[in-house]
């Protein structure tokens, strides 16, 4: 691929290539997992909370309103008591279905291969501090 000059820019934050605004619209603790939940097809709040586990009720509710904000999931409110809201992948948080089956799959992978080339390694001693003088 041929680098190019142009310029992206999300909420008023200027980024340098593709690549970089992408990971900053999905990165984070919690949005991939949330993304991988909904891959499914729509889930209600106490849904993706029982599925997500250790994620607080703030935190799930911060990032699926960034989420949302971005233009990845939307919300649907249902009018009755108590509230039903349901949350589901837009048509562009679809468009990242084939990157996060990728994801998956390179994670699968990485933690099979990775786990064998990390025990292949010799042990290492502690690292030695040398003092610095200034």
């Amino acid at each position: 691929m041929e680098a190019s000059n142009a310029r992206y820019e999300l909420n008023g934050k200027n980024y340098q290539c593709p690549i970089e605004l992408s990971v900053s619209v999905i990165a984070g603790r919690w949005k991939p997992s949330i993304l991988f939940k909904l891959l499914d097809g729509k889930k209600r709040y106490g849904e993706l909370k029982k599925l997500i586990e250790g994620i607080n009720h703030k935190m799930l509710a911060e990032q699926l309103r960034d989420l949302e904000e971005a233009g990845l999931i939307s919300r649907h409110v249902y009018p009755v008591v108590p509230p039903k809201v349901e949350y589901e992948l837009t048509a562009l948080g679809e468009g990242l279905r084939t990157a996060i089956i990728s994801l998956i799959q390179w994670g699968e992978q990485f933690r099979l291969e990775g786990t064998a080339i990390r025990e292949e390694l010799p042990d290492q001693d502690e690292p030695t501090l040398v003092p610095i003088r200034a």
